[in-house]
Parts: structure tokens; sequence; C-alpha cells
């Protein structure tokens, strides 16, 4: 037995020295530094936005012992993500496993380097949810249930798999007084909506809305009374690339119903920016279902 913790002891070591190459120091705030995950060896790393306190004199600790400066590639606060670019190459990209891969029971440690050497902490999944929205309105595609203990500057690291795959990024700062996992999925559509933009996009559909109840057979059909009638729709924009019509009502965007105003909006995520997106609308008194690419908007506008 005991040669048997030992070598579970010893593998387990091994892991976090393997894992901590992909693990960065964050300064870029006042109090205590936070943690970081290498995304790619040419410097991008992804952290936790609420450690982003600052948009200069951005500093990160390397596995190695050294030093650079980064800077800020863009931030979403609805999901508290930031994207940094630090000045280094050859770095250690960490290696991701999505979260249909991880199953309640399995053993997980939650790593972070707010100091020169990693830390971790052993857990296990300790239960599995569905897609939610945060307070902010960011959305992610699921979330972890730990027994993980989070200490302090662990935010911005991973939750790594017991074979070296990162699962998600922590945070202490979506929910107060509980550290979530933000899943590899959600990581992944921000980080590249980031890279690609400098902020997160608003998506949009170029339309005009007005909720109305919905006849009686369509509403005993979806089990909802009402949903938004297309007021206008504007050229060249998403929904008459579609070909929506005015007077069509949109009834149902992706898997999510559409009753009010807020509900669309709450669906278009800047993550959904140039995805193609089934929708179903009231036509004549029926329902079609019909195909959407979902537009970016950079200034606020009527949806």
């Amino acid at each position: 037995m005991a040669n048997v913790l030992e070598s579970l002891s010893n593998e387990m070591a091994g892991l976090v020295e393997s894992v901590g190459a992909s693990i960065v120091r964050v300064e870029a705030r006042k109090r205590q530094p936070a943690s970081g995950i290498v995304w790619s060896d040419n410097g991008v790393i992804v952290t936790t936005n609420h450690v982003v306190q600052r948009d200069e004199n951005i500093t990160i600790g390397l596995p190695d012992g050294e030093t650079t400066t980064a800077t800020l590639v863009g931030r979403d606060p609805t999901t508290d993500i930031a994207v940094l670019q630090a000045e280094s190459s050859g770095l250690t990209a960490a290696t991701w496993v999505e979260s249909s891969d991880v199953a309640v029971g399995n053993l997980v440690l939650a790593l972070g380097r707010p100091g020169l050497t990693v830390q971790s902490t052993l857990g296990v999944i300790s239960g599995l949810g569905t897609k939610w929205r945060t307070a902010a309105g960011g959305e992610m595609e699921r979330y972890f249930q730990t027994d993980v203990t989070m200490y302090p500057g662990f935010s911005g690291g991973p939750l790594a798999t017991a074979g070296g795959q990162m699962a998600g990024i922590n945070s202490s700062a979506l929910m107060r007084g509980v550290s979530l996992t933000i899943p590899t999925g959600t990581v992944r559509g921000v980080t590249q909506a980031l890279m690609a933009y400098g902020h997160m996009p608003r998506g949009y559909m170029g339309v005009g809305i007005q909720p109305v109840r919905l006849p009686d057979a369509i509403q005993e059909e979806l089990g909802q009374e009402t949903g938004l009638m297309l007021m206008s729709i504007e050229s060249e924009g998403p929904a008459e690339k579609a070909e929506m019509l005015q007077g069509d009502i949109l009834v149902k965007l992706g898997d999510d119903a559409i009753r009010y105003a807020d509900e669309l909006q709450l669906c278009l995520t800047g993550d959904r920016v140039g995805q193609e997106v089934e929708a179903l609308v009231v036509r004549s008194g029926q329902l079609k279902k019909m195909t959407v690419t979902i537009g970016a908007k950079q200034a606020p506008a009527e949806e």
C-alpha cells in the first residue's frame, strides 16, 4: 500500500510540474498577483478579467522564473475573461479538454502561480450543470461544481484533469463568495473573439421589433404566449439575408424561446457573431424554420 501511495504521490507531483509549464503569474493589480494560462507559444495569455485592473504596465512571471511585459489584447467582463500578449515566445501552450469529456467523480487539480512557483490543490468534479448566464449577461456553455479549494491568486489559473489537460479557467468573480470554472468552450470562443476584435462584439440581426400576442393555435403548440414581430428589416442585414420578411414573428432563436426584446438581446451574445443559428418564425399563421448568420454590431442599436 505504501508503494502505491508513493507512486501516486510522485505521479501527481509530476503532473503539477508538467501542467505548471503552461501557467504564468499575472501582475496587473495593486494587491496580490494572480495567474494566467499560456494560450499559444507566441505569448498569448488568457486570464480572468477582474485581476487585470490596469491596461498598461502589466508584468508576466514566466515558468522559468523570468519576467516580461504584456499588453492587454481585450477583455470581456460578462464572462470574466481577459487576453494578454506577452513579450515572449517559445512558451509551452496548454492543452484543453472539452467539458463534454469531463465527468462527475473525475479527479481535478486547481493550479495557480501567484508567486514564483506553482501551487496546487486536489479535488473532484462533484456536479455538472447546463449552460447558464452570468449576472453580467455572459453565456457559459455549462458550469462545474467541485470541492477544490481555491487559494488567493488562483483566479486566472486552470482547473486541470488527471491527464494534464485544462478543463477551464478558475474565477472568483462570477458568483460572490464562490469560485467557479469557466469551461473550455467558453474560454475558446471569447478568446478568439477578443483576439479578432479586441473586444466582445455585440451580435445583431438588423431588425426593428415589437412584442405581439401569438395566435391561439401557435401558443398551444409552442407553449408561449408572445413573440417578436419584425416591424422593419435593415437592408443587407442578417435578417434580410436570411430572407426574413416584415411581419414575421420571431419565436425562437437556436434553443431559446423569444418572447420579449430582452430575451433576444440576451441571445445575441458576442460568441454567436458569425455563427449560423436556426430561427423559428410565424409567417401567415404557420411556423417556418430559417437560418440566420448573426452579424456584429459595434455600436448599440435597437435589435
